[in-house]
């Protein structure tokens, strides 16, 4: 079944286990991964040393509990063939932006009480969709980022006062530039912290379901940011890990990068992430991005779509 394909989310990244953590990347071309925070110094050794565990290019190491606690920053070092270098994981769900460097890190995020739903099994309205767009960060007068609970607290109320059903959330997955709308995303599995934390993030979906408002995702899978420390273009030194190599590998309109549907191991991605969003925070559907980017070669780019023509 296809939903047996997507549990990406399980197997990699990071993971709490009965007897401490478990951490899995997928880097087939690298030759050496170390995993790095302030329990090692932030510096490479032996003892935090990934192992590879199979053929596919599969990396793991298990660690004891007392290594890595809640909130705790780490990032992986990554070697490969004639070099090296600093990466986010790909299925980190948690990034922080340091203030002073702007410099991102993976942040452990195992609090010790899990979120408790209001509304476990949300069921959907059955009338057409009403749809409120909303982007967390601008949906405040003051001058400044707005938060998950500010939105909860003064835009819900009028989003229900309204009359809307639906409400389609911008600029979730974490993005290392604010001023890209959410649309360069680096961390695919990582909700954005600029607005605050997860659990806040939970509340406010869980606020709009016990108002019987659906909530949907703003998803972007039609291309990634350039990035190279946060984002995946060369995770593991290999321009193609995730995305095309040579003339198709960057978006000559958005300056990002393109998947390589092509490819097994990008579909389970992509698709690991869709349910990966539905699982953990209860979304209730997606709103895609840049569907013709994804379909068509030239990307839809410069094509006008309102004629139709005869093909004999």
């Amino acid at each position: 079944m296809l939903s047996d394909f997507a549990l990406g989310h399980h197997y990699y990244g990071l993971h709490r286990s009965k007897d401490g953590w478990i951490f899995r990347e997928w880097a087939p071309n690298a030759t050496a991964i170390f995993i790095k925070g302030v329990f090692s110094g932030w510096k490479e050794k032996e003892k935090f040393k990934l192992k590879r565990i199979n053929q596919n290019g599969d990396w793991e190491i298990i660690l004891p509990s007392e290594i890595l606690k809640h909130g705790e920053l780490y990032k992986l070092s990554v070697h490969w063939d004639g070099g090296n270098g600093e990466r986010i994981p790909a299925y980190a769900n948690r990034l922080v932006q340091d203030e002073v460097t702007k410099i991102f890190s993976a942040q452990v995020w195992q609090p010790e009480e899990n979120y408790q739903w209001t509304i476990e099994d949300f069921e959907l309205p059955d009338t057409a969709p009403v749809i409120y767009e909303a982007h967390i960060g601008m949906a405040t007068s003051a001058e400044k980022v707005g938060t998950y609970r500010e939105f909860t607290e003064n835009v819900l109320p009028v989003i229900i006062k309204a009359g809307y059903n639906t409400i389609q959330l911008m600029a979730i997955q974490e993005h290392p530039f604010y001023g890209s709308f959410g649309y360069h995303v680096s961390s695919f599995f990582a909700a954005s912290s600029r607005y605050g934390t997860p659990e806040e993030l939970k509340a406010l979906i869980d606020a709009a379901h016990e108002a019987g408002i659906r909530v949907i995702m703003d998803l972007v899978h039609s291309h990634s940011v350039k990035n190279v420390n946060e984002g995946l273009g060369l995770l593991d030194g290999s321009p193609g890990q995730y995305f095309h190599t040579g003339e198709r590998r960057l978006h000559r309109a958005w300056d990002s990068l393109c998947f390589d549907y092509g490819k097994d191991s990008v579909i389970h991605f992509l698709l690991s992430n869709c349910s990966y969003w539905l699982e953990e925070y209860k979304f209730d559907g997606f709103r895609f991005d840049g569907i013709t980017s994804m379909i068509y070669y030239d990307h839809g780019l410069e094509k006008n779509f309102t004629l139709i023509q005869r093909i004999f």
